[in-house]
């Protein structure tokens, strides 16, 4: 599949994101680039953060997606009030936010085959409790089911079978419907987007997969959604304890691991493979990325922010079937 437009929600101001992105459309991995990319966001702000940055990039102001031209900074504006390049985060900015989400949103429903990547943003001020992340979000603005979030890199990802939630509440979670419909729709996505069949782990809940108690989730739940699946001819195993399925032996045999809560598998995958993966949202009807990483505002202006997953993001989009 040859994406010719990519549309990058820059989100955040306040964060290191446009201090990665320009790492980024300065290396020649933009300069060899094919597809065009189209930033949302703040025209003004983005030119008095590249001066701070001491970058010298011009940006190419557009209307509309199709004005759009390979190798330049594209950027549709989205009007933003600042009286400098960086401020701390705060609730001044969820405005913006929220119009820059509803604008590239806007685009992406007449154009499904442009793909979104979105900025990070502050979970404790804009989205304030009502949703549990990003992916729940942009899901709700476009009015779709059951977003399925997966942490991916090429050697292994990592898919939590619940999102941001409190770890009392993750038992709650753990239902054969659930498993069933998030391992199907990775399956798709491996199929129809890499190119491959993928090789599933599920983890169990409990501890080396066995409970005390007289409910187990791996009996009443895991384990009847593994093998529904595997008679559906999905190449999948488990339970598998996950304190030791992350050992090298382990995680060779498989491209996905089906974790049941954030934790469990996010942890293991940031410290095997740091800034070097990206978060996709998958069951949406358009490819949407997010750099897997937070608004960082203490590293603003030190260039030291690690630019790794924006790399990884753009390298991904260009290998996309």
């Amino acid at each position: 599949m040859n994406i010719k437009k990519i549309l990058i929600i820059l989100g955040e101001p306040n964060s290191t994101f446009s201090e990665i992105l320009l790492k980024y459309f300065n290396s020649n991995n933009f300069k060899n680039t094919s597809s065009k990319i189209i930033l949302i966001g703040s025209f003004d702000l983005l030119n008095e953060q590249i001066k701070f940055l001491k970058y010298k990039n011009r940006l190419n102001k557009i209307l509309e997606v199709n004005y759009a031209l390979k190798k330049k900074i594209n950027i549709i504006n989205v009007n933003y009030k600042f009286n400098k390049a960086f401020s701390n985060i705060s609730d001044k900015s969820n405005k913006y936010i929220e119009d820059c989400f509803n604008l590239g949103l806007k685009i992406i429903k007449k154009n499904k085959s442009i793909v979104l990547i979105n900025g990070p943003i502050s979970k404790e001020n804009f989205l304030k409790k009502k949703f549990p992340g990003i992916t729940e979000y942009v899901a709700k603005k476009i009015n779709s089911k059951d977003p399925v979030m997966l942490i991916y890199n090429k050697k292994l990802a990592v898919s939590p079978l619940s999102t941001h939630i409190p770890i009392n509440k993750v038992s709650k979670y753990v239902k054969k419907t659930r498993i069933i419909n998030n391992v199907i729709k990775i399956n798709d996505f491996y199929k129809s987007k890499i190119g491959k069949k993928p090789k599933i782990a599920v983890l169990g809940l409990n501890p080396h997969c066995e409970s005390i108690n007289k409910i187990s989730e791996e009996k009443n739940e895991i384990i009847p959604a593994v093998k529904y699946l595997f008679k559906n001819k999905i190449d999948i195993s488990g339970p598998i304890a996950a304190d030791t399925f992350f050992l090298d032996k382990n995680i060779r045999k498989f491209d996905v691991v089906i974790g049941m809560y954030h934790d469990q598998v996010l942890t293991p995958a940031k410290t095997l493979f740091k800034f070097n993966a990206i978060n996709i949202t998958i069951g949406l009807p358009f490819i949407k990325i997010t750099p897997d990483h937070g608004p960082n505002f203490e590293m603003i202006g030190k260039n030291k922010s690690d630019p790794s997953s924006i790399f990884y993001a753009l390298d991904f989009i260009k290998k996309i079937k």
